[in-house]
């Protein structure tokens, strides 16, 4: 039998409503409501992840003013929050979340290929959230490694939580993987065979083709750091020496012989710097759907945007030793990786320069979702630049585990990905709830929030080439820093809480405005793309009524010459725009 599409199967497709509670909202296999869950999820564990960052802060800024924050703690709040953020929270909120919610939305499908999978990947996700949260209670506490883990010092005594938290830090992040790789392949299925009539592949939005990619990256990579995660397990708990050489510690031989640490590390970061892609590549696409909505205007270089994000897919499996330049690797190693860690600038500037190039003579449309659009470009820019300093071999070795890396990572990794996050929420919020969230509200949050993460992380830089190391408990005496470090630094820590209180404002509007919210009604926006189609706002279980819809162009039609609107739908055909007739073809972006 010859193989039909699922868009063309639709009329046999039974969707049942769900009928209770539990099924609805809890045991929920519609894509809109797992999204929702795992969006509130990760935040949640977030919110556990910026506590302790502000612990480590307390110490940092004011040094032996506060008891409680112990050395043992100290390392303990930097591992959490670390392995938190890039997973628990970046990976699983642009993925799980938006991944989600808009894939079959912006690809006119009625949910996800495999519904029920989708559901397991939240709560396997959820579980992997309460296995690392109950390390806080085992005797010894979580682990304080570092959020890299890198062993022989994770997994030996005298490290923090070297018992209980490593073991129970492996395996949440065996279950994380497993609940990834549940959703991914659910993803990718979704774009490859649920999209509507009409729905080639370029004619996709941006947000999906990052999403798409990057989940790609993840089913790729996210093996890599299972395998090595159980090895590092069995070398804990079974006494293997995957990684583990002979060695002393505290003073007796260890059991160990043969293992190599430097072997750990390629293994991790062979995740490590995909993953960076993993929460960037989402982002990109979001911030390109964002800014041609805001700026009325079709997004400059379509084709170029989709190239530059599956070449930034491919070259990063290939830079992942930049990070390695101090560990003991074959030096030679070195002159390879700084050369394809220069060349993925290229497709990374190439995205850049089209955004600007799209908001270059447009309708600027100065809306809080815009707002975040602009911060990002300006931060990303700043942590892009602080990048190529730290891939040249011979200015990294200086400046390797300073504040300078932290400065450039938090730029990149941290504030740019966060200011895409809130802008999407300003952005689709109104289509989850069908109210807006408050305006006002909005621009405080972003003006504070963004002169603040500057006032945090921009001071790094300079501390960096001062020579003041990272992950250091205390400085003591230390005679070759100047004494206005300690004063920067007290600053830095003022301006995190600064930034911590900040976030409230955004918490109050998120839930205040579910209820008391503007109504925004179907397309508030006057977007062109399919989630802003829905027959009902926000979109029912199903999403698109009776029928599926069918897709005409490409996704970026905004101030077409002669259309009597400044946006056409996707879903609108050619015969129908009104005062187009003439000027009309398909457009520049209709890549049928």
């Amino acid at each position: 039998m010859a193989y039909v599409a699922i868009a063309d199967r639709d009329h046999e497709q039974h969707m049942h409503d769900p009928q209770t509670f539990i099924t609805k909202y809890i045991w929920s296999q519609d894509h809109k409501v797992i999204a929702i869950q795992y969006s509130l999820t990760a935040i949640a564990v977030g919110l556990i992840a910026l506590v302790l960052s502000l612990a480590m802060r307390l110490q940092l800024g004011f040094p032996d003013t506060f008891s409680f924050i112990t050395p043992d703690e100290y390392y303990q709040a930097i591992t959490m929050h670390g392995m938190i953020m890039v997973i628990y929270l970046l990976t699983a909120l642009l993925l799980g979340g938006f991944g989600n919610y808009l894939i079959p939305l912006m690809c006119g499908a009625r949910d996800m290929v495999f519904p029920f999978m989708n559901m397991l990947s939240y709560w396997v996700y959820l579980l992997s959230v309460l296995v690392l949260c109950s390390s806080f209670f085992v005797s010894g506490g979580p682990t304080g490694a570092g959020w890299t883990l890198y062993p022989p010092q994770s997994i030996l005594p005298g490290t923090p939580g070297v018992g209980g938290g490593i073991v129970l830090m492996l395996l949440s992040l065996v279950l994380f993987i497993v609940a990834f790789t549940m959703g991914g392949l659910n993803y990718v299925t979704t774009v490859l065979q649920a999209r509507c009539r009409g729905m080639t592949l370029m004619r996709m939005p941006l947000s999906v083709w990052g999403i798409f990619v990057a989940t790609i990256l993840g089913l790729l990579a996210f093996p890599a750091l299972l395998v090595t995660g159980i090895m590092l397990l069995l070398d804990s708990v079974v006494g293997t020496s995957f990684f583990m050489p002979a060695l002393l510690s505290m003073g007796e031989e260890s059991e160990h012989s043969g293992g190599s640490p430097i072997l750990f590390q390629h293994r991790f970061w062979f995740f490590g710097h995909p993953e960076v892609y993993i929460v960037a590549l989402p982002a990109f696409g979001v911030i390109s759907d964002l800014v041609a909505t805001h700026a009325r205007k079709n997004i400059f270089g379509y084709r170029m945007m989709v190239w530059a994000i599956l070449a930034i897919g491919v070259i990063s499996f290939i830079v992942w030793a930049h990070h390695m330049y101090v560990s003991g690797m074959n030096p030679y190693f070195g002159f390879f990786f700084a050369t394809t860690t220069l060349i993925i600038a290229i497709p990374t500037a190439l995205k850049v320069y089209n955004w600007v190039l799209t908001l270059w003579r447009g309708n600027i449309h100065m809306t809080v979702p815009m707002l975040f659009v602009i911060g990002f470009i300006f931060t990303f820019i700043n942590g892009g630049i602080t990048g190529l300093f730290l891939g040249n071999v011979a200015v990294d070795v200086p400046l390797s585990d300073t504040y300078f890396v932290i400065g450039h990572f938090h730029m990149v990794m941290g504030v740019s990905p966060i200011l895409v996050i809130f802008g999407a929420i300003y952005h689709w919020y109104p289509k989850i709830t069908g109210r807006f969230l408050n305006d006002t509200l909005g621009k405080i949050h972003f003006w504070a929030t963004l002169f603040g993460t500057y006032a945090i992380y921009l001071p790094m830089h300079y501390l960096g080439i001062q020579g003041l190391p990272r992950r250091y408990y205390a400085m003591g005496d230390t005679s070759f820093l100047d004494e206005s470090v300690q004063a920067m630094n007290a600053g830095i820590s003022v301006a995190a809480f600064f930034v911590a209180a900040v976030q409230l404002i955004f918490l109050f509007n998120l839930f205040y405005s579910r209820t008391r919210g503007k109504p925004a009604g179907g397309n508030p926006w006057n977007a062109t793309t399919l989630e802003w189609q829905t027959p009902q706002t926000p979109p029912a279980h199903g999403n698109w009524g009776p029928d599926l819809p069918v897709v005409y162009r490409w996704a970026y039609d905004y101030s077409v010459p002669g259309a009597s609107d400044d946006y056409i739908p996707q879903t609108m055909a050619p015969e129908d725009v009104p005062k187009a007739h003439s000027v009309y073809d398909g457009g520049e972006g209709d890549h049928s």
